[in-house]
Protein backbone atom coordinates (compact mmCIF):
# COMPACT_ATOMS: atom_id res chain seq x y z
CA UNK A 1 0.00 0.00 0.00
CA UNK A 2 1.26 3.40 -0.70
CA UNK A 3 1.63 6.00 1.00
CA UNK A 4 0.73 9.23 -0.28
CA UNK A 5 1.17 12.85 1.90
CA UNK A 6 -1.43 15.42 1.09
CA UNK A 7 0.08 19.33 1.71
CA UNK A 8 -3.17 21.09 1.67
CA UNK A 9 -4.35 24.15 4.13
CA UNK A 10 -8.03 23.86 2.88
CA UNK A 11 -9.31 20.84 5.41
CA UNK A 12 -12.23 20.31 3.26
CA UNK A 13 -10.04 19.95 -0.08
CA UNK A 14 -7.73 17.83 1.89
CA UNK A 15 -10.04 15.30 3.27
CA UNK A 16 -11.89 15.17 -0.13
CA UNK A 17 -8.45 14.18 -1.99
CA UNK A 18 -7.92 11.65 1.25
CA UNK A 19 -11.46 9.68 0.41
CA UNK A 20 -10.59 9.97 -3.50
CA UNK A 21 -7.18 8.08 -2.63
CA UNK A 22 -8.32 5.73 0.22
CA UNK A 23 -10.84 4.95 -1.98
CA UNK A 24 -8.67 3.48 -4.22
CA UNK A 25 -6.73 1.57 -1.61
CA UNK A 26 -3.74 4.34 -1.03
CA UNK A 27 -2.57 5.40 2.21
CA UNK A 28 -2.76 8.91 3.68
CA UNK A 29 -1.46 11.46 5.69
CA UNK A 30 -2.52 14.82 5.93
CA UNK A 31 -0.65 17.76 6.73
CA UNK A 32 -2.46 20.94 6.90
CA UNK A 33 0.80 22.95 8.04
CA UNK A 34 3.80 22.94 5.60
CA UNK A 35 6.23 23.69 7.65
CA UNK A 36 5.62 20.04 9.44
CA UNK A 37 5.71 18.29 5.64
CA UNK A 38 9.45 17.60 5.56
CA UNK A 39 9.46 15.94 9.28
CA UNK A 40 6.84 13.33 8.06
CA UNK A 41 8.65 12.61 4.98
CA UNK A 42 11.86 12.00 6.52
CA UNK A 43 9.88 9.79 9.15
CA UNK A 44 7.27 8.23 7.11
CA UNK A 45 7.56 6.02 3.68
CA UNK A 46 5.93 8.18 1.46
CA UNK A 47 5.71 7.56 -1.84
CA UNK A 48 4.25 10.63 -3.32
CA UNK A 49 3.40 13.98 -2.44
CA UNK A 50 0.38 16.10 -3.54
CA UNK A 51 1.36 19.75 -3.10
CA UNK A 52 -0.90 23.23 -2.88
CA UNK A 53 1.55 25.73 -4.06
CA UNK A 54 -0.29 28.87 -1.94
CA UNK A 55 0.22 27.48 1.28
CA UNK A 56 0.81 29.95 4.50
CA UNK A 57 4.74 29.93 5.92
CA UNK A 58 6.12 27.83 3.41
CA UNK A 59 4.47 27.47 -0.12
CA UNK A 60 4.84 24.82 -2.23
CA UNK A 61 7.34 26.14 -4.57
CA UNK A 62 9.73 26.54 -1.33
CA UNK A 63 8.52 23.01 0.23
CA UNK A 64 8.85 20.86 -3.38
CA UNK A 65 12.54 22.29 -3.37
CA UNK A 66 13.62 21.53 0.15
CA UNK A 67 12.10 17.92 -0.57
CA UNK A 68 13.92 17.31 -3.49
CA UNK A 69 17.77 18.14 -1.32
CA UNK A 70 16.56 14.58 0.56
CA UNK A 71 14.29 13.11 -1.82
CA UNK A 72 13.11 11.71 -5.33
CA UNK A 73 9.59 10.59 -4.68
CA UNK A 74 6.74 12.18 -7.33
CA UNK A 75 5.80 15.36 -6.74
CA UNK A 76 2.16 16.95 -8.12
CA UNK A 77 0.85 20.53 -7.45
CA UNK A 78 -2.29 20.93 -6.73
CA UNK A 79 -2.93 24.29 -7.45
CA UNK A 80 -5.22 26.96 -8.37
CA UNK A 81 -2.74 29.15 -10.19
CA UNK A 82 -3.42 27.69 -13.74
CA UNK A 83 -0.80 30.24 -16.07
CA UNK A 84 1.38 28.66 -18.05
CA UNK A 85 4.62 30.69 -16.06
CA UNK A 86 3.08 29.23 -12.59
CA UNK A 87 3.47 25.45 -13.93
CA UNK A 88 6.97 26.14 -15.39
CA UNK A 89 7.79 27.38 -11.75
CA UNK A 90 6.33 24.56 -10.67
CA UNK A 91 8.18 22.31 -13.00
CA UNK A 92 11.61 23.91 -12.54
CA UNK A 93 11.02 23.50 -8.49
CA UNK A 94 11.16 19.73 -8.89
CA UNK A 95 7.69 18.86 -9.40
CA UNK A 96 7.13 15.69 -11.19
CA UNK A 97 3.12 17.10 -12.63
CA UNK A 98 0.96 19.53 -12.32
CA UNK A 99 -2.88 19.32 -11.91
CA UNK A 100 -5.21 22.47 -11.95
CA UNK A 101 -8.04 23.43 -9.40
CA UNK A 102 -10.69 22.30 -9.57
CA UNK A 103 -9.94 18.91 -10.63
CA UNK A 104 -11.77 16.49 -11.83
CA UNK A 105 -11.57 13.15 -9.35
CA UNK A 106 -10.88 10.89 -12.04
CA UNK A 107 -7.59 12.81 -13.34
CA UNK A 108 -6.19 12.83 -9.90
CA UNK A 109 -6.55 9.12 -9.81
CA UNK A 110 -5.46 8.93 -12.94
CA UNK A 111 -2.10 11.31 -12.49
CA UNK A 112 -1.09 9.81 -8.87
CA UNK A 113 -1.10 5.90 -10.14
CA UNK A 114 1.26 7.14 -13.54
CA UNK A 115 3.41 9.07 -11.64
CA UNK A 116 3.70 6.17 -8.99
CA UNK A 117 3.70 3.73 -11.72
CA UNK A 118 6.46 5.32 -13.48
CA UNK A 119 8.44 5.76 -9.59
CA UNK A 120 8.25 2.06 -8.68
CA UNK A 121 9.45 0.63 -11.90
CA UNK A 122 12.72 3.13 -11.62
CA UNK A 123 12.94 1.38 -7.39
CA UNK A 124 12.50 -1.91 -9.07
CA UNK A 125 15.53 -2.24 -11.54
CA UNK A 126 13.98 -3.37 -14.57
CA UNK A 127 17.65 -3.66 -16.49
CA UNK A 128 21.23 -4.98 -15.74
CA UNK A 129 22.55 -2.99 -18.49
CA UNK A 130 24.69 0.09 -18.15
CA UNK A 131 25.18 2.81 -21.03
CA UNK A 132 28.38 4.74 -21.34
CA UNK A 133 28.49 7.69 -23.61
CA UNK A 134 32.11 9.30 -23.40
CA UNK A 135 32.13 10.58 -19.81
CA UNK A 136 28.46 10.04 -18.81
CA UNK A 137 27.71 6.78 -17.03
CA UNK A 138 24.15 5.53 -16.63
CA UNK A 139 23.51 2.42 -14.48
CA UNK A 140 20.20 1.27 -14.61
CA UNK A 141 20.46 -1.04 -12.06
CA UNK A 142 21.03 1.50 -9.68
CA UNK A 143 19.51 4.07 -11.18
CA UNK A 144 22.97 6.23 -10.80
CA UNK A 145 23.87 8.62 -13.62
CA UNK A 146 27.26 9.76 -13.08
CA UNK A 147 29.57 12.87 -15.59
CA UNK A 148 33.28 12.21 -15.41
CA UNK A 149 32.98 9.93 -12.35
CA UNK A 150 31.09 12.73 -10.55
CA UNK A 151 27.45 11.31 -9.34
CA UNK A 152 24.47 13.36 -10.68
CA UNK A 153 21.17 13.74 -8.83
CA UNK A 154 18.36 13.15 -10.93
CA UNK A 155 14.39 12.99 -10.56
CA UNK A 156 12.89 10.12 -10.91
CA UNK A 157 11.68 12.11 -14.37
CA UNK A 158 14.64 13.77 -15.29
CA UNK A 159 16.34 10.22 -15.05
CA UNK A 160 13.65 8.35 -17.36
CA UNK A 161 13.86 11.29 -19.71
CA UNK A 162 17.71 11.05 -20.08
CA UNK A 163 17.62 6.76 -19.81
CA UNK A 164 15.26 7.10 -23.00
CA UNK A 165 17.48 9.69 -24.84
CA UNK A 166 20.35 7.46 -24.53
CA UNK A 167 19.23 3.80 -24.65
CA UNK A 168 18.24 5.27 -28.33
CA UNK A 169 21.61 7.35 -28.89
CA UNK A 170 21.80 9.24 -32.23
CA UNK A 171 17.86 8.97 -32.61
CA UNK A 172 16.09 12.26 -32.72
CA UNK A 173 12.92 12.15 -30.69
CA UNK A 174 10.17 14.80 -30.89
CA UNK A 175 8.88 16.22 -27.85
CA UNK A 176 5.55 14.69 -28.59
CA UNK A 177 7.42 11.13 -28.75
CA UNK A 178 9.23 11.81 -25.73
CA UNK A 179 5.97 12.34 -23.66
CA UNK A 180 4.59 9.60 -24.84
CA UNK A 181 7.46 7.31 -24.81
CA UNK A 182 8.59 8.70 -21.35
CA UNK A 183 5.29 9.48 -19.75
CA UNK A 184 3.54 6.57 -21.12
CA UNK A 185 0.04 8.49 -21.91
CA UNK A 186 -1.54 10.69 -24.75
CA UNK A 187 0.63 14.08 -25.33
CA UNK A 188 -1.40 16.78 -23.53
CA UNK A 189 0.26 19.34 -26.04
CA UNK A 190 1.79 20.86 -23.26
CA UNK A 191 5.02 21.25 -24.35
CA UNK A 192 6.76 22.84 -21.71
CA UNK A 193 6.46 19.59 -19.65
CA UNK A 194 9.08 18.27 -21.51
CA UNK A 195 11.11 21.26 -22.23
CA UNK A 196 11.82 22.10 -18.49
CA UNK A 197 12.76 18.40 -17.84
CA UNK A 198 15.50 18.85 -20.60
CA UNK A 199 17.01 22.13 -19.26
CA UNK A 200 17.55 20.31 -16.01
CA UNK A 201 18.81 17.33 -17.09
CA UNK A 202 21.41 19.70 -19.27
CA UNK A 203 22.35 22.19 -16.20
CA UNK A 204 23.15 18.86 -14.39
CA UNK A 205 24.88 16.59 -17.02
CA UNK A 206 26.54 19.06 -18.90
CA UNK A 207 29.84 21.37 -18.59
CA UNK A 208 28.26 24.34 -20.48
CA UNK A 209 24.38 23.37 -20.56
CA UNK A 210 24.35 25.99 -23.53
CA UNK A 211 26.80 24.05 -25.61
CA UNK A 212 25.64 20.17 -24.90
CA UNK A 213 28.62 17.69 -25.53
CA UNK A 214 25.76 14.83 -24.72
CA UNK A 215 21.89 16.21 -25.28
CA UNK A 216 21.25 18.31 -27.88
CA UNK A 217 18.28 19.87 -29.64
CA UNK A 218 17.94 19.21 -33.58
CA UNK A 219 16.43 22.21 -34.74
CA UNK A 220 12.39 21.86 -35.57
CA UNK A 221 12.85 18.15 -34.80
CA UNK A 222 13.58 17.39 -31.50
CA UNK A 223 15.95 15.87 -29.28
CA UNK A 224 18.92 13.32 -29.24
CA UNK A 225 21.92 11.93 -27.02
CA UNK A 226 24.87 11.58 -29.35
CA UNK A 227 26.40 8.78 -30.18
CA UNK A 228 29.85 9.76 -28.57
CA UNK A 229 33.18 8.72 -29.27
Amino acid sequence: MEHILVVEDEKEIAQAIQIYLEEEGYQVTICLESENAMEIIQKQNIKLALLDVMMPNIDGITLARKIRKVSSIPIIFVSAKTESLDKITGLNAGADDYIEKPFEPLELIARVKANLRRYCRLENNFSQDGIKIDGLEINDKTKEVKVEGELVKLTPMEYKVLYFLASNKGQVFSIKQIYENVWEEPFDGYEKKVVVHICHIRDKIEINPKEPKYLKAVWGLGYKIEKGN
